[in-house]
Parts: C-alpha cells; sequence; structure tokens
C-alpha cells in the first residue's frame, strides 16, 4: 500500500545534508557556532522573549547577516550582501569531504579512501545544494521510523541487494523499513530481546551506544523504544543512501568508518557498542579497532559482536568462508579482549557480548604485560583527525576495588540533570556545579520561550536538531523528548571541551571543526 507523502517542501537544503535545524520567528540564535565561550547574543534575545512572551517586535534591529566572520569589524552599509545561488542538481548528493571521485584516488589500507578527504580551497562549492526533486517534508515521527517518502532518497538498490534481509522494501511512492538487518531478518526488535537477557538495556544504565557499520540504522531506530539512544555511522560506498535513510527515517546517524583516524568521540562517551556484521577486522593491526572501541566505552559498559567469526564452527559453511580463517579470526578477538580486560559476558548462536571492567584494579596484571602498550592519559580525547593508535587507552585512578573509573552514573532519565562525574570532580576548568545548574535553568527558560513561538517543535514535525555549539548541553537537556534528538557539537576551537560532560547526561554527540 503506498502511502501520500506531506506537502512538497521546497527549501534547499543544507551542503551538510546531515541535520535539520529547527527554524523559530525572529530568525534569533539558538546556537552560536563560533563564540567560544558557548554563551551570546542568542542568549539575551531568548531572555527577552522569555519576558515579554512571543513579541517579536523586541529586536526590531535584529542583524540578518552573518556572524560567523570571526571578529567584529567594520561593515560598509553600502555593501550589498553576499548570496549563493543553487548548485547544480548533479551535485544533489554532494556531501564536504565525502566525494567518490576523489576518495578512490586514496589507499585502500584500512579503509583511508573511505575516510573524509576535504577539497582544495579552489575546488569548493560556492553554492546551496540543492534537495532531490520533488523532496517532500518527512513523516513525522513515529511514523518515519518506518517510512520514507521515496522522493526524499530516491535509491532502490538497497531493495534488491538486502530484499531478503528485510532491510527497505520499495512500495510505490514509499520506502518502508521492515526493521530487519543482516543478522536480524526477523527484525531488530526480537534482535534487541535477546540481547536485553544479558545486557540491563531497560533500567535506564544503559543509554547511549554506538553502532558501527550501521546500515541503515535500524538497531538505532528499534533501541528508541527503550530510551536508548544509538549514534550510528556507515561509510558512503557503493550504497551511499545508507546514512541518509536513517536520518529521513530521524535516527541519529553520521558518514564515517574506522580506518585510520580516532572515532570524534570522547572517551568514555557510550554505555553499549554495537557490530553487526559490520565487516570490520577486529582483530587486525594488533587490535586496533577494539582498541578504540575500549577508549569510547564506559567502564562497565558492553560490546556486542554479531555474526562471523561468532559460533564459527556451525556456520563456516554458510558464510562461505574457509574454517580456518575464521577459527583464527574469532582467536585473535578473544586474545585482544583479554589484553582489553573484557569479561566475556554470553556467546550464544552468532551473538557474542563482552563487558567492560569497571575499574583497572581487576586487570592489574596487564601492567606487566610486554603486548600492554599505554596511551598518555591527557590524549584520550585529543581525537580531532589524529591518528589512530594500537594501545591502550588507561583508566582514570579509583580509590578502592569497587569504585567505577572516572564515577559512577545515574540511571537515565535521571541522569539528565544529575551533577555529571566530571563536572563534581572539577574536570572541566571553569564549570562548577553551580554553573552547571544555572546553566541548566538558563536553557529551560530559553526552550520555554522557543516553544511559545514555535508550537510544532515537539510535535514529531521536527526531529533531527543539531546544535552547532553545544557547551553544556542544556539546549538538548530542555528540549528532551521522544519525538526528538539533539545532535549537539562541540567545536574544536571550543576553549572548554564538554563534550564528555554531554555524553555523561546520556546525550550524545560530536567533535566538528567548523
Amino acid at each position: 500500500m503506498a502511502l501520500k507523502p506531506n506537502s512538497t517542501d521546497t527549501r534547499t537544503r543544507s551542503s551538510i545534508q546531515i541535520f535539520i535545524v529547527v527554524g523559530l520567528c525572529c530568525f534569533f540564535y539558538i546556537l552560536g557556532a563560533w563564540q567560544r565561550s558557548g554563551f551570546g547574543k542568542g542568549d539575551s534575545i531568548a531572555l527577552e522573549m522569555t519576558k515579554h512572551s512571543a513579541d517579536c517586535s523586541i529586536v526590531p534591529t535584529l542583524n540578518f547577516e552573518t556572524h560567523h566572520a570571526g571578529e567584529v569589524g567594520n561593515v560598509d552599509e553600502y555593501e550589498k550582501p553576499k548570496s549563493f545561488e543553487p548548485c547544480h542538481p548533479r551535485y544533489v548528493d554532494y556531501t564536504p569531504c565525502q566525494d567518490q571521485s576523489r576518495a578512490m584516488t586514496f589507499p585502500r589500507d584500512n579503509m583511508i579512501y573511505r575516510e573524509r578527504h576535504c577539497p582544495r580551497e579552489e575546488e569548493k562549492l560556492h553554492c546551496l545544494v540543492p534537495a532531490p526533486n520533488g523532496y517532500v517534508t518527512p513523516f513525522p515521527w513515529p511514523k518515519s521510523r518506518d517510512y520514507v517518502p521515496y522522493a526524499n532518497a530516491p535509491y532502490k538498490a538497497l531493495t534488491i541487494e538486502k530484499a531478503i534481509q528485510n532491510w527497505i522494501q520499495y512500495e510505490g511512492n514509499v520506502f518502508r523499513f521492515p526493521g530487519g538487518g543482516t543478522q536480524f531478518p526477523q527484525g531488530a526488535d526480537k534482535y534487541i530481546d535477546q540481547l536485553a537477557k544479558v545486557i540491563p538495556i531497560t533500567n535506564g544504565m544503559v543509554r547511549t551506544a554506538l553502532d558501527t557499520g550501521c546500515g541503515v540504522a535500524s538497531w538505532g531506530a528499534y533501541l528508541w523504544s527503550r530510551n536508548v539512544i544509538a549514534m550510528s555511522f556507515a561509510p558512503r560506498d557503493s550504497h551511499e543512501a545508507q546514512v541518509q535513510f536513517a536520518l529521513e527515517r530521524g535516527v541519529p546517524a553520521v558518514i564515517g568508518v574506522l580506518g585510520t583516524i580516532k572515532m570524534p568521540y570522547p572517551s568514555r562517551a557510550f554505555d553499549m557498542a554495537h557490530c553487526s556484521r559490520c565487516l570490520i577486522p577486529w582483530g587486525a593491526n594488533d587490535g586496533m579497532y577494539m582498541k578504540e572501541i575500549d577508549r569510547v566505552l564506559r567502564p562497565g559498559g558492553y560490546w556486542v559482536l554479531s555474526g562471523p567469526p561468532i559460533n564459527w564452527r556451525n556456520n563456516y559453511r554458510a558464510w562461505q568462508r574457509p574454517k580456518k580463517e575464521l577459527e583464527e579470526e574469532q582467536k585473535k578477538i578473544e586474545e585482544v579482549a583479554k589484553l582489553l580486560c573484557w569479561e566475556k559476558k554470553h556467546e550464544k548462536g552468532e551473538i557474542a557480548v563482552w563487558q567492560k571492567r569497571v575499574n583497572d584494579e581487576a586487570c592489574s596484571g596487564r601492567q606487566h604485560n610486554s603486548q600492554a602498550n599505554f596511551c598518555k592519559a591527557e590524549e584520550a580525547n585529543d581525537v580531532w583527525y589524529k591518528k589512530m593508535d594500537a594501545c591502550l587507552t588507561p583508566y582514570p585512578d579509583v580509590s578502592n576495588p569497587e569504585e567505577v573509573a572516572g564515577g559512577k552514573l545515574k540511571p537515565f532519565p535521571e541522569r539528565l540533570y544529575a551533577v555529571p562525574p566530571k563536572v563534581a570532580s572539577g574536570s572541566v576548568p571553569g564549570v562548577s556545579v553551580e554553573t552547571y545548574q544555572g546553566d541548566n535553568e538558563k536553557w529551560k527558560k530559553h526552550v520555554g520561550a522557543y516553544k511559545k513561538i514555535n508550537r510544532l517543535i515537539d510535535s514529531g514535525r521536527y526531529r533531527n536538531i543539531l546544535d552547532m555549539n553545544a557547551g553544556l548541553g542544556g539546549f538538548a537537556a530542555a528540549l528532551d523528548s521522544p519525538k526528538l534528538w539533539v545532535m549537539n557539537v562541540m567545536p574544536t576551537i571550543a576553549e572548554k571541551d564538554t563534550l564528555g560532560v554531554i555524553f555523561e547526561r546520556g546525550l550524545i554527540g560530536i567533535y566538528h571543526d567548523w
């Protein structure tokens, strides 16, 4: 049965093609991408709006020109503002630093060619990337989880290649997502139920998840009903629309790959990491990719691996791979997991689950292991375009064997407004408990004002929201709702790195250099 999409949306999409930023009356600044402190003009405007309800006349002199040029200088009042024309329609799928023709010129070793490679200055586009012909407003959540208008991502290849795995189906003028995956053709719900028998997914202790090689992100889509928010990523490859499908569905996702560069997330960020037949060579390069997962995995967090080589004895024929090769692959994974001091909690069928120890006390023996090369603790969050290392990220120090390294977190949603361990311990210079609590109160007032102006904010109409300079995550916390999610961005030029605080609140985010 074909479904009729919403009315045509003729707006030009951003060249980033990733997130919908909420547009509000009066064009005040919710987000200050280039204000290093995280607080700026938008705050004072929002405060005035809070005082005066939704009267847009309170800011009659608001300048609509860009303020992203750095220091304020003299502006010629007669100078015509620069305008950008739409790009040629052939750029409808253009994503900065992800050009396929450029990618193919780089080495294939360790997925280098699938990583970000930005163009030279003279090759950069200075036009507005157009939407696909006939682009329409996406369905509101939760309908968007299961249906995407064909016009918004007109690519049928996956409907043929993944037909028997229930990834995606084409039905008239829409795509339907049954929730299937390569390792869970019967649906993500049943698959997650299996994981929940081992991992405490339903009690709020597992809130943030990382899905490597996510496909169309159905695992993350179905975790949402369990109050778990997943950061999903997949490379831009022959299935170039995978991540675009995920975002059209309203599921958090970014273009990315485990290659030679560290992932753009802080250490101890995720409660759970997941690979479902993601084709990552986990045991290769001295277990470098598993060590990178260990870096971003919270003490006590879980790693799930389903598919090859798990249970290779029973599945090598179905996978059409040599028995010896699979055996060696799993052996290497087990060796790296032992070095990381992960405890294997479960292996059944094609699913294996490991748990990271809560501190280094149970792993003291590895300090004397010749294979245990430790990274510098101060480099754990220094990740933007930094080479991935085959070293072990050290745990923070603890005072007793039961203490959770880095601090124990509250279950979600209590975690959202509890004082994060990084704040309580004074790990972020200049951010005290009082600063944190004051920031929360300020954003509650601001978001209250925004909702008076745009009553569609929590209706399901706006699903993917981008905070370009997230600070302590107060904006996202105040917006918290099952109908939307916020990508919290920490600019690499920010004076204070607060992205770890954001993750400790049970929110998700990413480092980025605008």
